[in-house]
């Protein structure tokens, strides 16, 4: 009796605690936010067609076949989902279509590669970038011979178009973001790494977009759990950071 008293009460402990590390994850969502220059959010309207645009992140596993919205095929399984049926079940009398057409390995230069048919063609009202990693990644494993200079280029080449075809989208760009002594991530990331991460972010500036800084958000959730916890492999998100990432794009929107 006295074992099972004493490990119900461990199991409540425990339960306790998870709850309190739970529900410490907004705050520390809302700190690295907090950590904005800018702190403007991007406005939901009715009829709003929302897309979402990156790589293997973003793609999340959907289905290519399927490319209506809403559609849980459609959409994968990541955050784009998350954040999809978050939007929808909140807003459901904004009458929002919401695509994703992220793909997985897509570097900047193949993004622009399908844009008319899988980004302009939609004419979204409100777009979403993340995408970058493989920019990096791709080179130092010997794949690619991209710069620092030809992601900038490239990324500012698309936004252009985009403006020029859709001058009043909403956009949002998400920080590419790593986390360190993870199976890919090692040593030969840094500091190289972080100046694509300050690419996203002047480009951001430079569009006037939302900016979604996921490499402090990776970082500040790791005081609640390892990073292994959140990436697999130091890039793709597991089941928790893929919640993870949707609270933090859900941050950067309000209706």
């Amino acid at each position: 009796m006295q074992q099972r008293q004493t490990s119900r009460r461990n199991f409540l402990k425990n339960a306790s605690l998870a709850s309190v590390t739970a529900l410490s994850i907004p705050q520390l969502v809302s700190a690295a936010f907090a950590g904005e220059k800018s702190k403007k959010k991007i406005i939901i309207d009715k009829d709003d067609v929302i897309l979402f645009q990156g790589d293997s992140i973003t793609d999340a596993g959907r289905k290519r076949e399927e490319t209506g919205f809403n559609n849980t095929a459609a959409i994968g399984n990541g955050y784009a989902m998350i954040a999809a049926s978050g939007l929808l079940y909140q807003y459901a009398e904004k009458n929002l279509k919401i695509y994703n057409r992220g793909v997985s390995g897509n570097k900047v230069f193949q993004l622009a590669e399908r844009w008319d048919k899988e980004c302009l063609e939609l004419n979204p009202n409100l777009l979403s970038i993340l995408v970058g990693v493989n920019d990096f990644w791709h080179v130092i494993m010997g794949k690619y011979n991209g710069t620092l200079e030809k992601y900038r280029d490239d990324f500012k080449a698309l936004l252009d178009r985009t403006k020029q075809k859709l001058p009043n989208v909403k956009l949002i760009i998400g920080e590419p973001y790593a986390v360190p002594g993870i199976k890919a991530v090692d040593e030969k990331w840094y500091p190289a790494f972080n100046d694509y991460r300050a690419a996203a972010r002047e480009i951001a500036d430079s569009f006037n977009a939302v900016f979604i800084p996921y490499q402090s958000i990776y970082d500040k959730a790791q005081k609640s759990a390892p990073g292994v916890y959140w990436t697999g492999d130091g890039v793709h998100p597991t089941l928790a950071g893929a919640h993870l990432m949707a609270h933090a794009w859900l941050e950067a929107v309000k209706a």
